[in-house]
This record gives structure tokens, sequence and C-alpha cells, in this order.
């Protein structure tokens, strides 16, 4: 079960989610793949592109909805007169229905009802008034009513409170619960006085129950509903019933709205062939020191018909090493290459991210190894230097450059079937529809297997070296160990001398999977 905590205090899962797309940002294997859509480079495109290509963007979409709402009204004008004619009647006829019922309130319905209950039993409740009026103040069978006795009581009191005042609030109590009796018995007579027998009222409420009752059918399954439906009826028949704008003046509106969204459009092509040449120059500086000094890249922008992310469709051509033709990304990028390529595009968009987001590698080394690991493990402190840096790795040149290093271990444990039994139970629906709560135990009886995944910091030197050699692997043992301890030492120094100003929220954390 996953628990989510913000500083210490749990939150929920939407929360989480909330926030993590405002101060985390996630790079992992499978963005390579996304990275090859002309969709998607073109959104990354106008993302470099910051306020101003945004901005247009929104405008863009904006002038596109318009004209998308002015060709529905052209062609809503279009529609033949025959058709409109014949939902006309049809309106008219379900507004006269509505009309003559003469809807007014939506809980006329349920206030009728209630009048009929009273209706319908007058005489009962007349009887039962009396007997409540008999039992409270004036009872005809010689037995005492309740304000009688009362009253008696009140009498009592009165001579016990000359004798002892402490009884004063108790003598209130009583005086005031004879006072309430009897205003009760005023009001309950005046109820049974007031109740009259009328059959002719009871009629009309009955047949106008009858009629809302059919309206609710038709029209319901509310009266609610019903007045709704007929206020919408309304709507439609007076907007069709109007002349509304002649067929040449719809026509107008949309050849201009076509206009407007062109101009629009063409704002934005000339905001993102500014963008694509500033990225194509900065992405080359991201990608030379990757190991990829020959590297070329272009952003090609060719025309396509108006949407609302306007009328561009951006691809990204990429040529990796000397004599190769530029190429779509997605036809001559190697693995290498485009996880080579996703972080030097990151680094690109770094510098207009809030500086303390936290970065997330998963693998971004995949598909390199040597030299370019390295230049990679230079890359990504550089980055920490305004960013924390979380990078999942299995290079060993990559996690020596960490100012920490985290172990993952996935390992197999055995489950006892005594814990199995304390776990809640699963529901699962079976054929017929019912639920079946069920609790599976193993049939040997044998503990259950399940695996576990564990993270420990490496925060002692020796453990670091060793987790290291590990990584590095191919070699004796002490090899391996003189190897991380190379590696280590290379990765302080280099650290050291690094010229980029440190932000206190940089820190490169990398994660060693097992």
């Amino acid at each position: 079960r996953s628990r989510f905590r913000v500083n210490g205090t749990i939150v929920n899962r939407h929360l989480m989610e909330g926030l993590q797309e405002r101060l985390v940002e996630i790079t992992a294997q499978g963005q390579t793949i996304q990275l090859i859509m002309p969709a998607r480079q073109r959104g990354l495109l106008d993302l470099y592109g910051g306020s101003p290509v945004i901005q247009q963007r929104d405008r863009v979409a904006s002038a596109y909805m318009a004209c998308q709402e002015a060709k529905k009204a052209l062609e809503t004008q279009q529609k033949s007169q025959q058709e409109r004619l014949q939902r006309l009647d049809w309106l008219e006829y379900q507004i006269q229905d509505l009309s003559a019922a003469n809807l007014t309130a939506p809980d006329e319905l349920e206030q009728l009802e209630l009048e009929h209950q009273r209706l319908n039993h007058v005489v009962e409740l007349q009887q039962r008034s009396y007997q409540v009026y008999q039992a409270l103040y004036h009872n005809d069978h010689g037995t005492l009513a309740s304000a009688d006795l009362l009253g008696q009581a009140e009498s009592t009191l009165q001579h016990m409170v000359d004798y002892d005042s402490q009884l004063q609030p108790l003598l209130d109590l009583v005086s005031g619960a004879l006072a309430q009796v009897a205003e009760a018995a005023h009001q309950i007579n005046a109820y049974g006085d007031g109740l009259e027998t009328d059959p002719e009222r009871l009629q009309v409420v009955e047949e106008r129950i009858g009629v809302l009752k059919q309206i609710c059918r038709k029209y319901g399954p509310t009266l609610a509903k019903a007045i709704a439906h007929y206020e919408s009826l309304r709507a439609e028949l007076e907007e069709l019933g109007s002349e509304g704008a002649s067929l040449e003046e719809l026509e107008r509106n949309y050849a201009l709205s076509q206009s407007n969204v062109t101009d629009e459009c063409d704002q934005l092509t000339k905001l993102r062939y500014r963008a694509g040449s500033e990225l194509e120059k900065q992405l080359v500086n991201q990608l030379k020191p990757l190991a990829m000094e020959k590297v070329k890249f272009t952003v090609e922008i060719s025309p396509i018909v108006p949407t609302a992310a306007g009328a561009d469709q951006v691809t990204f051509y990429f040529s990796p090493n000397p004599g190769e033709p530029l190429q779509p990304l997605a036809k001559t990028a190697s693995g290498g290459e485009m996880s080579r390529f996703l972080l030097a595009l990151k680094a690109c968009f770094s510098s207009s991210n809030q500086p303390g987001t936290t970065l997330i590698f998963d693998e971004i080394d995949a598909g390199v190894s040597g030299r370019v690991a390295g230049a990679i493990a230079e890359r990504l402190y550089q980055l920490s230097q305004r960013h924390q840096v979380l990078c999942v790795t299995h290079q060993p040149l990559i996690a020596a450059m960490a100012d920490q290093h985290f172990r993952v271990d996935k390992q197999v444990i055995a489950q006892p079937i005594s814990s199995i039994l304390k776990q809640p139970s699963s529901p699962q629906v079976n054929r017929s529809g019912s639920t079946q709560v069920v609790t599976q135990i193993p049939e040997s009886g044998m503990p259950e297997l399940r695996t576990v995944v564990r993270i420990s910091l490496l925060n002692h030197p020796q453990k670091r070296q060793e987790e290291i050699a590990q990584l590095a692997g191919g070699q004796s043992a002490q090899d391996a160990m003189n190897f991380a301890a190379s590696l280590l030492s290379q990765a302080a120094s280099w650290r050291k001398t690094c010229t980029v100003g440190r932000q206190d929220v940089g820190q490169t954390t990398k994660i060693r999977e097992s």
C-alpha cells in the first residue's frame, strides 16, 4: 500500500499528482519514443519559444474556435427550409402541450400531493384533533386532562415554595409546562375547527395531479425537468423563428474569420522560425560535449492545413556523424544518440525552468558507455547547479559523479500464512454478477513469496566504492575497487573545477538499481 507525504504530512494521491506536475519533471526511456512524434516536436518547440509563442498559440486557438463557430452558424443557416419548418412544427406542438399545463413551480406536484392527503382524511383529522384537545385540556369522560393534573401540581408546589424557596425553579417549570399545554390545546382545537370537507377542491386537486404526472412522464421525469425542457424549447423556437442573420452576412463572417486564422497562424509561424533557429544553435552546443562534435541539427517547419495549434508541421532533422545527410530524428538516431539528444534537449529547457525543479532521469544513459557516459555525467552535474537531479543508472561513471548515492534492491521475501489472513480480503465478481470476498491461501500451506523494493543511502565512502566497483564488473575484486576509487577521485576533482555557479537547490543523486 502506497503512502504519500509532503513535508512529513500525509496527503492523498490527487494532491501529490498536482504537486508533481509543478515541481517534478520525469524523463524516462519511453520519452525517446514520444520525441520522434511530429506533434510532440511542435509542442517542444513552442515550449522552448516561451511566453511569446505560447500566447500567440492561444490566440490562434481562439481565432480557430471562432472560425469553427462561424462555420457552424453558416451550415445551420444553410439547412433546408423544409427541415427547419418540420422542426418548428414539432417545437410548437410540444410548447403548446406544456403551455396548456400552466406549469408554475417545480414543487407544485409535491405540494398538491400533501394537500390531497389532508383533504382525503379531513374527518379522521377532526376526530383525532378533538381527542388530542381532550387529553390536553378538557376531558368529557371524567378523567383529568393534562392541564388539570399540571394545575394541581402547580397549586401544590405554590404551597411548598412558601416553606422552601429552593423549589421556585421547579414551580416555574411546571407553570411554563401548563402554559404550553394550554397553548397547544388552543391551537389543536383551532386546527380541528378549521377543517372542512371540500369534495370540489379534492376533485380539482386530483385532476391537477393527474395532469402534472402525465407531463412528468412525457417531458420529465420530474416537474423541474419538464419546466427546464419547456424553457429550452421556447429558446430554440425563438432562434429558429427569428429571421436571424442573412446567409450573405454569415458567409462574410466566415470568410473574415478564416482570414483572421490565417493571419494569426502566420504570426505563430514567424515566432516558431525564430525559436527554431535559436534551438538549433543551443542544442548543437549542448550535444558537442556529449561526444557528438560533428553533429548537425535543424528544425524543419512545413505548412499544413490550419488547426487550433497553428498551420505548421515541425520536424527535427538530425545528423550525428560527418558525411551523413540530415534526416528526420526518427530515421537516423540510434538508442544512445537518442538518449544524448534527449538530455541535451532537457539542458536547453533547464534555463527556462524555475530553479529548484526536481529533474528525474530514468536510464538516460541507455545505449552509451565509456567516454560518452562520462560526458553525460558531467552534463547531469551541470544541470544540478540549478535543479535537484535524480538519476537511475547502471553506469559507474555517472554514479561516481553524484553528490549522494542510493542503492535500490529488489528482494524476494517469504510472507507467513498468518499475515496473509490478516490482510483485507479482495472482492471478486462471479459469473452471475454477485460479489464474493475471497482470501487466497496457498494450497501447500507454505509461506507465500513476494517481491519488495528497498532503497539504501550509501553514506559511507567504502560502501559507495564497493557499489561502484560492482557496477563496473568484469575485473578482479581489487582491480574493480581501484577503478571505483579512481572514478570517485576524478569526479570529485571535476566537481571542484566546475565553473557554473552552484545554487542551493541543486543536488545530483544517482540511484543504482540492482
